[in-house]
């Protein structure tokens, strides 16, 4: 439950943030002349498709913060055996760091119209999302042989789950993120590229944050930070 207050006061503060760029106090209809003699009181304005992938990663967010909060009130039971986590999943958390690193790159690259530099920042970005998909399979056959099986124990069934969860979605993304491939090295220069360009770097962003969360539930992090906060109330 605890995560999911958080979230949701997350999702307050950033709507909070947005609502107040938009001028909402501001009255246009009492000023006379240009709007342009008047800075401050137009509202500024956001692509469709990036206001709907606003939507679908708060969706996203909301279901792995329900499987977050789902995991710690399991872990409270006796049948829970922690299960140690995998060394190469550090490596597969740098990879994907690195694949959003690429992408904003890719972005800069995109609006200076240095088509090179693009091609090879969302190249860069798919090998390394790759590599983290292919670094999670890896984890899964380090977990199954030391014992840990989907059926074995709750803790390890959630280890499986959340992963794999996670993992689909950058399946998804790679999906997107090959067609933006395609129609850089293809030389196109249109507008609809840098917006195809951004959304995937939006994508990429927002897993990445969901990820580091996933990884420190696994590591064991977040359940000593809640304890803490937990002492500090009581």
């Amino acid at each position: 439950m605890s995560a999911i207050v958080i979230f949701l006061a997350l999702v307050a503060a950033v709507a909070g943030w947005w609502l107040s760029r938009q001028r909402l106090m501001s009255k246009p209809w009492l000023e006379a002349g240009p709007v342009t003699a008047f800075p401050g009181t137009e509202a500024p304005l956001m692509h469709p498709a990036k206001i709907g992938l606003g939507v679908f990663l708060a969706v996203v967010g909301t279901l792995f913060a329900l499987l977050i909060s789902a995991y710690f009130m399991r872990m409270v039971y006796s049948d829970w055996q922690p299960a140690p986590v995998p060394r190469v999943l550090w490596l597969n958390t740098a990879m994907l760091g690195w694949a959003s690193v690429a992408l904003q790159g890719a972005v800069s690259a995109a609006h200076k119209r240095q088509i090179g530099n693009l091609r090879l920042a969302l190249l860069t970005c798919a090998l390394a999302s790759a590599g983290f998909l292919a670094g999670q399979l890896l984890a899964w056959r380090d977990f199954a042989a030391q014992g840990y099986f989907a059926t074995s124990n709750p803790a390890a069934s959630f280890f499986y789950l959340l992963t794999a969860m996670h993992g689909l979605h950058i399946v998804g993304g790679l999906v997107a993120l090959g067609r933006v491939n395609v129609r850089a090295w293809q030389g196109s220069r249109s507008e609809g590229l840098v917006l195809s360009t951004e959304l995937c770097a939006m994508y990429w962003h927002v897993l990445l944050v969901v990820w580091l969360a996933l990884f420190s539930v696994l590591m064991g992090w977040a359940a000593d930070l809640i304890d803490i906060c937990r002492g500090l109330l009581t």
